[in-house]
């Protein structure tokens, strides 16, 4: 009689495990999905707010202007004096622009 308790399950060890899941799947949505949703919906709005003359870097760092923003989602970037490139507005890196125009700030602000 006694081997066969040693064998049986502890009461309410099931419950445990599902409440330990339930917390790494809250952990993880928390630090990992949660961040990435809301980064993703800040870059769309930075993309669809772009005007002509912001200052922008491309996703391979290719700096430049806005010169036109079309509506089939490409923007007209000027490069340099008379260059222009037709390029993807999902190809806008938000957060070496947002450094790009930071940096710029600063430097108009010291003089």
């Amino acid at each position: 009689m006694n081997n066969l308790m040693l064998l049986q399950a502890p009461a309410g060890g099931g419950t445990l495990q599902l409440v330990l899941l339930g917390g790494m799947i809250l952990v993880f949505w928390l630090f990992m999905i949660r961040p990435q949703a809301k980064k993703a919906k800040l870059a769309k709005q930075f993309q669809e707010n772009m005007q002509k003359g912001d200052r922008i870097v491309t996703i391979a760092g290719i700096h430049g202007r806005v010169n036109k923003v079309n509506d089939d989602g490409t923007i007209e970037m000027e490069v340099s004096p008379g260059s222009y490139m037709k390029i993807e507005r999902s190809a806008i890196s938000l957060e070496w622009t947002q450094s790009l125009n930071k940096s710029v700030a600063a430097v108009a602000e010291k003089k």
